[in-house]
């Protein structure tokens, strides 16, 4: 393919709090670059920001807008990609493809499609673009594609392996920090867990009781401080294995991007079937679970076991690599967008 101009227009802030460093923002321009594409950020809210004495995103939305038509006349891309730029406005949209006729339009959004008001933002747009990438797959995707006039698809959270640097697989669990790192935003925060409702405390609870030898690694959990930025990245490289529970975890294909980090990570990632990602990987590369009692079971015998945890850990880091390899997703994602995607290239869109 021909080198392409790409304007990336996301929330690529310096300044961006938490895990947000190892975000799929960064993943995205990284593997577009790598695919030789000429990448150029257009960090939203940082320009809304700056446009207004107050700092305010709110007050700057106007200027940035604005803004961003200047640059995209400037630069003149092949394609403007966005990625949740919510201060860019659908009428925006418009202007750009007044100004470049040729110009392809996109979005991407790695929220859940379970939630009402992240379907209103995605639909808000995707009458002006050319495609809409989600990480929700199933039935929730085929509703937002019901009209049939623009592509769809779903977006595997990517891998990025000069972010996602460590091998905790290649480590002893000895000289391990922790044996199972377990991150939530909130303790109290509902959450589905194997078909039922519960939260973070509750699961930490229930496994500190069940696994009396476990050394958790819980952060958000307990009273536990949440971990950010470098403190967050030392725990995904110093634990033997981590359990990936989402909001829900009863919607085909959706994780948080979490699970790119945990995997990404080669700590052996635990994940709950309901999820459908056993369509993809199997239990030789996650552990997979449909009831709590069965998660205490696998986590008590890698506990016991190193050598299958370290083996199934190599494999499912290698695994999702070869899948979910983010200048990989970047190809794809490009050629959704140029309507040039061959199926039988990616085995999730078969």
């Amino acid at each position: 393919m021909h080198p392409k101009k790409i304007l990336h227009v996301a929330n690529l802030s310096l300044t961006v709090k938490g895990a947000g460093y190892y975000g799929v923002p960064f993943k995205i321009s990284n593997g577009l670059t790598r695919c030789g594409h000429h990448v150029l950020p257009f960090s939203d809210r940082d320009i809304a920001r700056a446009a207004t004495i107050f700092r305010s995103r709110k007050w700057g939305i106007r200027p940035a807008n604005d803004q961003l038509v200047a640059v995209a006349k400037e630069f003149r891309p092949d394609i403007i990609l966005f990625g949740h730029a919510d201060s860019i406005r659908p009428e925006t949209l418009v202007r750009l493809r007044d100004a470049l006729p040729a110009v392809r339009l996109a979005q991407w959004n790695v929220d859940p499609l379970f939630e009402p008001d992240n379907v209103r933002r995605l639909n808000s747009k995707i009458d002006h673009v050319d495609a809409t990438f989600v990480s929700t797959a199933g039935t929730q995707l085929d509703a937002l594609s019901a009209s049939g006039r623009h592509a769809v698809a779903f977006l595997p959270n990517p891998v990025d392996p000069s972010i996602e640097r460590a091998r905790c697989f290649a480590v002893p669990r000895r000289d391990l920090a922790s044996d199972l790192f377990f991150a939530v935003g909130s303790g109290p925060f509902p959450r589905n867990h194997c078909g039922q409702e519960t939260c973070g405390n509750e699961i930490a609870e229930r496994l500190m009781a069940a696994l009396p030898h476990l050394r958790g690694d819980f952060p958000g959990c307990l009273g536990a401080p949440l971990k950010v930025g470098a403190p967050y990245e030392a725990a995904l490289a110093s634990s033997a294995m981590g359990l990936n529970i989402s909001r829900r975890n009863d919607t085909t294909w959706y994780s948080s991007d979490r699970m790119a980090h945990l995997v990404g990570s080669g700590q052996l990632t635990f994940i709950d079937r309901a999820a459908g990602f056993d369509a993809l990987f199997d239990d030789s590369e996650l552990g997979f679970y449909s009831t709590e009692d069965e998660l205490v079971a696998k986590l008590d015998h890698f506990l016991a076991d190193d050598d299958a945890r370290k083996r199934v850990a190599e494999a499912g880091w290698a695994a999702y690599r070869r899948l979910f390899d983010t200048t990989r997703i970047a190809a794809y994602m490009v050629d959704v967008i140029l309507g040039d995607l061959d199926p039988q290239q990616h085995r999730w869109t078969r």
